[in-house]
């Protein structure tokens, strides 16, 4: 081994990029961080040359003269000025190393103005060095990249093909447009404009100019706040009818920074898990805001992962929120009377005592399956407590729901049940293929499959019930099950009780049912066993789950049965009182609406 010496200044500035500059996404990402950071309104972004020419534009404050030296050396930044503020941080950018990263890998032009000048200044950077001259421009700041990784061909050889790397520069783009809707940006691509939006601060808007106003059609508003901890959470989510192949599309923000956040989208999946199907993901743009000291972004380099002060409450927040808006219920300013605000009051007390008792412990890493961060602080979440958390908010969100309907009508919280009625707009057609319930609305024909509308009612109504009605059976077909079977059934009888069934051992290997839920009186015991083994095929976790989803499908009118108009009103009545009527237990879509204009242009109307 040679002697020790001090490798040079450009050399470790490419050490450095390394972790910062995986590839040309990352340079965009920086510089329209800062563009952000600087009170930009528009920003530009231009993409030649295979991906290794980059060009972005602002209307930012500029950086000063006598800065913009500094400002390409290493750990150099203006967003931080005391060492306090890195437990204080407002801004997308401040380790002070995305600029000289990027001048060691590339040929950077940099010219910018503050308006307390009549003219600007242009800074050319190779290989680390910085030359500074005067010239004129507009107030603002253009990067202008050549020739990116020129001097690192290793890193020039893992790159993708152009097309691919352009995807990445899209997806950041895309990132921060949405985060930023009140700021214009817009990128093109070899002199042409793939995406722009006009930055009117409004996220529907924004959303539909990234992706299309299909997606828009089929969002549910997420709004909540907790003023006592400084949560807030915004955005949309997707109906979980509406769904993608990946989780490519949940665009989750902490303090409107893109993040990747495994208690962000673990509260999401878990609110979606029995609302799709498997292996399909809704569409999310959350941001949750939270005071800056409750969270630390100063984890990795790029500033993508996060540690949160209390992930537990985090997780909740998130969970109930994202439940809510899937439930119709956003945050308005009602004008209630004094008796149902001391109500609200209440129960609103009654919940902030709920989410501080009951802690869940941190096990240790080999009793979980999920955690937050590595490192030797690392924060464990496991299955069970998962199951907890679930279980925990579930109820407190039925009770939730419950009174803010009753708010949003301006009453106090009654038993009294509501009767189900159908919308005035809505007329019952008739039935198609004895499956589907074709209706006439406002939007269009609405097709909503029997099977599946009731379903979810009937999973609903059992899922509130705290005592399920069971029928008595007389008579009961003896029912073979494997030592397996039985093993697992005698662990979880009081399980099956809870929801109606009564099981009694014949032999080891022999049962029958002395109960079942009043709802299956019609159904062959063995038929709803066999569906519920076959549910759990080895996997106990949710078990009382899988018993519930088996329960609403076996009770449910099946297809191919022919129904009277009364009894589709009946089914459709009962559906449209659900919280999640969009999909069944099991992830499969209720209903399709074609709407008139569509149905016109089929058939060549012009109304």
């Amino acid at each position: 081994m040679g002697r020790i010496k001090q490798l040079s200044k450009n050399l470790i500035n490419q050490i450095a990029a390394g972790e910062v500059i995986e590839r040309p996404a990352s340079v965009v990402k920086e510089l329209m961080e800062n563009s952000v950071d600087a009170g930009a309104s528009r920003i530009s972004v231009e993409i030649n040359n295979d991906c290794r020419d980059i060009r972005v534009a602002d209307n930012g404050s500029g950086i000063h003269p006598d800065d913009i030296m500094l400002a390409f050396s290493k750990h150099a930044t203006s967003k931080l000025q005391e060492d306090e503020d890195l437990f204080d941080i407002h801004t997308l950018g401040f380790r002070g190393e995305a600029l000289a990263s990027i001048i060691s890998i590339s040929k950077l032009t940099c010219t910018t103005r503050t308006k307390d000048f009549d003219t600007g200044t242009k800074v050319k950077c190779e290989n680390s060095e910085v030359i500074k001259a005067e010239t004129g421009c507009a107030i603002g700041t253009i990067m202008d990249i050549k020739d990116l990784f020129y001097n690192v061909p290793v890193r020039l050889k893992f790159l993708k093909n152009a097309n691919t790397e352009f995807s990445y520069i899209q997806e950041v783009v895309q990132s921060i447009a949405l985060s930023y809707p009140e700021i214009s940006i817009e990128l093109k691509k070899f002199g042409k404009t793939v995406l722009k939006t006009t930055g009117q601060n409004n996220l529907t808007q924004t959303i539909k100019e990234v992706f299309s106003a299909d997606v828009t059609n089929n969002l549910k508003e997420v709004l909540k706040t907790d003023e006592l901890a400084g949560l807030k959470i915004s955005g949309f989510v997707s109906t979980p009818d509406y769904t993608r192949s990946s989780k490519k599309n949940y665009h989750i923000y902490i303090n409107s920074r893109s993040v990747k956040c495994p208690i962000f989208q673990k509260a999401i999946d878990m609110v979606y898990k029995h609302l799709t199907a498997n292996n399909k993901y809704p569409f999310i743009v959350l941001n949750l805001e939270i005071p800056p000291h409750d969270v630390d972004v100063n984890v990795h380099p790029t500033k993508k992962e996060v540690r949160y002060k209390n992930p537990n409450q985090i997780f909740n927040f998130i969970y109930s929120a994202v439940q809510a808006g899937l439930s119709n219920y956003v945050e308005r300013n009602y004008n209630l009377n004094n008796e149902t605000m001391k109500f609200a009051q209440a129960k609103n007390e009654m919940e902030q005592t709920k989410s501080s008792v009951d802690v869940i412990p941190f096990p240790s890493k080999r009793d979980s399956d999920f955690y937050v961060d590595k490192g030797t602080d690392t924060m464990f979440i496991s299955d069970t407590d998962m199951q907890k958390l679930e279980q925990q908010n579930s109820d407190a969100f039925s009770l939730q729901n419950s009174n803010l309907q009753n708010f949003k009508q301006h009453q106090i919280f009654s038993n009294e049940e509501t009767k189900p009625v159908l919308e005035p707009s809505e007329k019952i057609i008739g039935q198609y293929h004895d499956t589907y319930i074709l209706i006439d609305t406002d939007e269009g024909l609405e097709i909503v499959d029997q099977h599946i509308a009731e379903e979810r009612y009937i999973y609903e109504k059992l899922s509130s019930e705290k005592n399920i009605v069971s029928q008595m059976l007389f008579v009961s077909d003896v029912i073979e099950i494997s030592a397996t079977e039985a093993e697992l059934i005698k662990e979880h009888l009081d399980k099956f009780e809870k929801f109606g069934y009564g099981i009694e051992f014949l032999s080891d290997k022999e049962i029958i049912f002395r109960k079942i839920p009043q709802l299956l009186a019609k159904v062959n015991p063995k038929d709803i066993l066999a569906d519920i083994l076959d549910n759990i095929e080895g996997d106990i976790d949710n078990l009382e789950e899988k018993i519930l989803i088996t329960t609403a499908c076996k009770a449910s009118v099946k297809a191919n049965t022919k129904l009277t108009i009364w009894q589709m009103e009946d089914i459709i009545k009962k559906w449209h009182t659900t919280k999640m009527p969009y999909t069944c237990p099991h992830g499969r879509p209720i209903s399709k609406i074609i709407s008139h204009k569509e149905l016109a242009g089929f058939f060549q109307r012009s109304k």
